[in-house]
């Protein structure tokens, strides 16, 4: 199973209980947040660290781009005020999690907030701010909304403490779902602020 790290290290005792509590709760339905989905506990990531020359990627979670492939470029979606979001890689791992990696570049001339891409739940902005955790999939075919995955304390397994990005700055980012039946191949992708996005499910 193929975990990736969040800011902070829960031990494995929180794994074990987070596992029974994502077995018995994998996703939500059509509509909202009902279903959200509680997941495993994931180690810890590096704390983010601002880029020291406009134009380098920043590196807030060493996972986020951890064998992926640079030049992948499976999609490519427009969000506000020059705001890009390319992913890199849609990957089923043998642990029933869908890991999604991209990257988000501002294109703009000013600097912009990452504080929407967490979305709109009040319990998951307190614990998971500048993050991505507000982005969902959506199997059209099972009828079916997934949810980033959190742990038992509510922290998301995605990557979290974005920085406002300067002009020509980008920034490295993953999500993990819970894993859609096999046989759903295709889903929808959305992260707040940004166009939606038709992915196809390696592995």
């Amino acid at each position: 199973m193929s975990m990736r790290r969040t800011t902070k290290t829960r031990g494995m005792a929180v794994v074990t209980a987070a596992m029974a509590a994502f077995v018995l709760v994998s996703c939500g339905d059509d509509g909202g947040n009902q279903g959200q989905t509680q997941g495993p506990s994931s180690p810890s990531a590096p704390a983010s660290s601002p880029a020291e020359d406009k134009g380098q990627q920043r590196e807030e979670d060493t996972a986020a781009d951890e064998g992926v492939d640079p030049n992948a470029n499976l999609a490519e979606v427009r969000g506000q005020n020059g705001l890009t979001l390319v992913v890199r890689q849609v990957k089923r791992d043998t642990g029933g999690f869908v890991t999604v990696q991209g990257d988000i570049k501002n294109t703009g001339d000013t600097t912009q907030n990452t504080s929407n891409w967490v979305g709109q739940e009040s319990a998951l902005v307190a614990k998971n701010p500048n993050s991505v955790a507000g982005a969902t999939l959506v199997d059209k075919k099972g009828k079916k909304n997934y949810y980033v995955l959190r742990d038992t304390d509510g922290r998301c397994l995605c990557t979290t403490a974005l920085v406002p990005l300067s002009p020509g700055e980008s920034a490295a980012v993953f999500m993990q779902f819970p894993s859609p039946p096999q046989e759903t191949t295709e889903v929808d992708f959305t992260l707040p602020t940004f166009a939606t996005a038709s992915l196809k499910i390696s592995g």
